[in-house]
């Protein structure tokens, strides 16, 4: 799982004024991450993959948090996360 800290230092914000923000981001961004990628709580927290999608997806979010392209976050996720879709029985 991404920390605020981590995020903080990808997103490279040092003030704590947007925390509240950030954290509500990772939350959203960990859940899309999951649920475009078709992981479990346990598959996400092992694969590096989802670690690394999570902040893409919390910067995207973060920095286009006025006009963001969902479809588009969406699209980079699904190329990201491709190799650990699992189909859908």
């Amino acid at each position: 799982m991404v920390t605020l800290g981590e995020a903080k230092n990808y997103l490279r914000v040092e003030h704590s004024e947007e925390d509240a923000l950030i954290r509500s981001l990772l939350l959203t961004a960990s859940h899309m991450v999951m649920d475009v990628g078709r992981v479990s709580a346990e598959q996400y927290e092992q694969e590096e993959t989802c670690h690394t999608a999570t902040l893409y997806a919390v910067a995207y979010l973060y920095t286009h948090r006025e006009n963001a392209d969902h479809n588009a976050l969406l699209l980079t996720l699904r190329a990201m996360l491709f190799s650990q879709r699992e189909g859908v029985i």
